[in-house]
């Protein structure tokens, strides 16, 4: 997921942007990946245009705005018995993870869906199954879901959501596969079990753990080791039993259900000849619409499954980000300080411009 960290105002604007980290989320889906059958692979290679879930999986949170955003999460008071949480969560209407995963999987069901659609409807599916796991996407909306509980941890301060986030797997000190591995360690029965149990039930066992993290944790706090060794279990448990729960999941909406559509041509499209170009500093006037557009790299910054550039200022200030993703994540070092041209779709962030670009055609260099 993206994360710009600067001092203050930084900080509140991401406050509500996070789920489990980019390992939780990539762990997710190697995990799914590994327990789906050979048809509902093939399905999955052909609505995500031959990409890997993994590659994929921070994908929603990346692409996140104000109508998307309640679909991470659900806000609920503490207290509830089962019945009044099922109830509460069926009454909240169209804005929430639970209604949210039931729209995906009825997208990626209906066979008159369009392939762009499915494609949509997968790559919220991979994300939105991993966050209804995540303990604090499903608590109080007083706290903002735990991420205005400050604590410290590992000598740095924190929040209680984002220790959840990503800072307990952080401190594990595991690489991403290594994660993969050790996570998954299902035996037949509980996968059969875990499988057989809808969103519902996973959100209610997220309330649950999340109501005991609330009564555990005071804020100001210093989160010890006796605290990560206790709840290490909880999060390797609901990232594996995320993991199980979308193989089974996709498993049961595509195994049997037949790919009509020829399979997409590409991973990334190369740069479009035809498009506009366009002045940096006029391109707000060109969101939605394919571009070309020449500007100095003032900054970067490589968060993981992406590097964001930065035209015509450095952050905040910037005219226009560029976001390299895939293949083109390649280039993060050869671009900066340089003048570049970049060709695609303007979309935007945040309320700020934005061109992603996963295929290195897309982009070029001044000589």
């Amino acid at each position: 997921m993206r994360k710009i960290i600067v001092p203050g105002i930084a900080l509140a604007m991401t406050l509500a942007l996070v789920s489990w980290g980019f390992k939780g989320h990539r762990a997710i889906a190697t995990i799914a990946e590994k327990h789906l059958t050979a048809n509902t692979a093939k399905a999955v290679n052909i609505y995500l245009k031959g990409v890997k879930m993994p590659e994929v999986s921070t994908w929603a949170d990346e692409n996140k705005d104000k109508t998307t955003a309640p679909w991470h999460y659900l806000n609920l008071p503490l207290g509830l018995s089962h019945e009044q949480f099922t109830d509460a969560v069926s009454k909240q209407g169209s804005d929430n993870i639970y209604s949210a995963i039931l729209k995906e999987e009825a997208i990626l069901k209906d066979q008159a869906s369009s392939p762009e659609q499915k494609n949509e409807a997968l790559k919220y599916l991979i994300h939105l199954v991993g966050d209804a796991h995540q303990p604090m996407h499903v608590s109080r909306k007083e706290d903002k879901g735990g991420n205005t509980i400050q604590l410290q941890f590992d000598g740095q301060g924190s929040n209680l959501h984002s220790l959840w986030d990503s800072k307990l797997i952080d401190h594990e000190g595991l690489s991403e596969a290594e994660i993969a591995v050790k996570y998954d360690w299902a035996n037949a029965a509980q996968i059969k079990k875990w499988q057989a149990d809808s969103p519902m039930e996973w959100l209610w066992e997220s309330y649950r753990i999340s109501t005991e993290l609330y009564a555990d944790i005071k804020p100001g706090q210093r989160v010890d080791d006796s605290y990560y060794q206790k709840y290490i279990p909880t999060v390797h448990l609901r990232i594996e039993q995320a993991g199980i729960r979308l193989a089974g999941e996709l498993n049961r909406l595509l195994n049997d259900n037949p790919v009509k559509t020829a399979p997409f041509q590409a991973v990334s499209a190369p740069a479009n000849p035809q498009a506009n170009e366009v002045k940096l500093e006029e391109i707000n006037d060109y969101v939605g619409k394919a571009v070309k557009v020449r500007g100095k790299v003032y900054s970067s910054k490589d968060i993981g499954s992406m590097t964001l550039v930065n035209l015509g200022a450095a952050y905040p200030n910037q005219l226009l980000t560029v976001v390299l993703k895939q293949g083109a994540k390649a280039l993060t070092d050869k671009v900066k300080d340089q003048t570049i041209s970049v060709q695609g779709t303007v979309i935007t962030f945040k309320g700020k411009p934005e061109i992603v670009v996963t295929d290195s055609t897309q982009l070029q260099f001044d000589k």
